[in-house]
């Protein structure tokens, strides 16, 4: 890379670097992976080259397909050659600033990526499929590498800090910013903008880092986290249902997955749709809420009432939809209920689950999802046990022989059933 790029220079600790953009050609040009400049073994050379998975592709995509693509700064580090730091004096209104400047490379430098490899490979192999994007710039910051035990511990040092403490973005970060996830900007529309559901309204809905609901809230229906798996479940559901059999379906494919044979509802996720189909699911979703409010006493009386401590409490467990081990498997009950029966209407997909005891104290779920003995909730209890026990509860035909087989041992050992399990029907065992 024989140029002049212009940049900041600054100190951080014991570490002088320099701010500056690069354009993806120059990115893809002069930027080498990580070979021997961490360690003299090959072996642990090896170990941080295949420490790049594929979420490359999902950056190659992102670049691709979005955009209002954003990154933040890839850090470089160079070495050999004779880059030369040009100051630059500049002096506005009286204050004088000696940090900028350019920084002057030869061309024979080695340039290799401290932290942003998934960037750079997805930079790279996204150029091989638009090089019309070799333009674009992204911020780097430069700095000094040597290839001395000193130089390589420095550099492992700082390649260890900024990788081992870089966080992937929380659930709750998605809920709360995400723009491309139709759920995510559902879920928000449900809880800030519809006047049409007031159960997610208010202390309804708690913030909590995991879906469990803390034994000292009395307020709360569920969690934010719950209620975004929730409609992630109708999003599921709406996707294969409804958008796959419109044009709209293939006008996003054309756009954003051109080369792949099919793409499903995380791919979809990934990529804001257009608004006229954003606002159907929001409507269809919307609509599920409204209509499962409609249809359960038990949640308009917990609206009215403005506590949850009838229904989610140590002395009698509650209602199982007040609990995140609940509520899910039920929506995706109801959902494969609905394509099962062919019904169009929530309010007769309802209406049919209006028959099942909710109780925690009650059979299927005491001893189960709930102990009495201590007032506690299961901890090992899967999604698919309870989903595929509210389907039998509603419908065992729409269970396959292998899911009721499955489903009636494992209630039987949640029970500790002492006989012969071939020689009893669950429906038997569930009276």
């Amino acid at each position: 890379m024989n140029k002049k790029i212009p940049v900041i220079q600054a100190k951080i600790g014991n570490w002088t670097y320099y701010t500056g953009v690069l354009s993806f050609e120059d990115i893809s040009k002069f930027v080498s992976p990580i070979n021997d400049e961490l360690h003299k073994s090959k072996s642990l050379s090896d170990a941080i080259q295949r420490s790049i998975t594929d979420n490359y592709i999902a950056i190659k995509e992102y670049v691709l397909n979005q955009n209002e693509r954003f990154f933040n700064s890839i850090v470089l580090a160079v070495y050999d050659g004779n880059p030369n730091w040009i100051e630059v004096e500049l002096e506005i209104e009286g204050e004088e600033f000696f940090n900028l400047g350019f920084l002057s490379f030869t061309g024979e430098e080695k340039i290799f990526p401290v932290d942003g490899q998934h960037r750079v490979e997805g930079i790279r192999t996204a150029l091989l499929e638009n090089p019309e994007l070799k333009n674009e710039k992204i911020s780097v910051i430069f700095i000094g590498h040597k290839k001395t035990q000193e130089g390589m511990e420095k550099s492992r040092r700082l390649f260890n800090t900024l990788n081992r403490y870089a966080k992937p973005v929380s659930m709750s970060d998605i809920i709360a910013l995400d723009e491309d996830d139709s759920s995510a900007i559902s879920t928000r529309y449900l809880l800030e903008e519809s006047d049409k559901v007031e159960l997610f309204k208010g202390k309804r809905v708690i913030f909590a880092k995991q879906k469990a609901i803390p034994d000292t809230n009395k307020e709360a229906f569920t969690s934010l986290i719950t209620i975004y798996q929730c409609n992630n479940a109708i999003l599921r559901y709406y996707f294969l249902n409804i958008y796959k059999e419109t044009d709209k379906y293939q006008e996003y494919k054309n756009k954003f997955y051109k080369n792949k044979r099919k793409f499903n509802e995380k791919d979809f996720m990934k990529y804001r749709p257009d608004e006229e189909t954003l606002q159907s699911f929001k409507n269809f979703n919307e609509e599920y809420w409204i209509k499962f409010v409609e249809k359960f006493d038990v949640i308009q009386d917990y609206i009215s009432s403005n506590t949850a401590l009838t229904y989610r409490n140590r002395n009698n467990g509650g209602n199982i939809l007040f609990r995140p081990i609940g509520i899910k498997p039920f929506v995706e009950a109801t959902l494969k209920f609905k394509k099962y029966s062919n019904i169009e209407d929530f309010s007769e997909v309802f209406d049919a689950f209006n028959k099942i005891n909710f109780n925690l104290k009650e059979k299927p779920w005491s001893n189960v999802i709930w102990f009495p003995q201590n007032g506690k909730m299961a901890t090992s209890v899967s999604n698919i046990f309870v989903k595929n026990m509210f389907l039998y509860l509603v419908e065992p035909k729409i269970l396959t022989a292998k899911e009721t087989t499955s489903l009636k041992k494992t209630y039987a050992s949640s029970i500790s059933y002492n006989g012969n399990v071939e020689d009893i029907t669950l429906e038997e065992l569930l009276k």
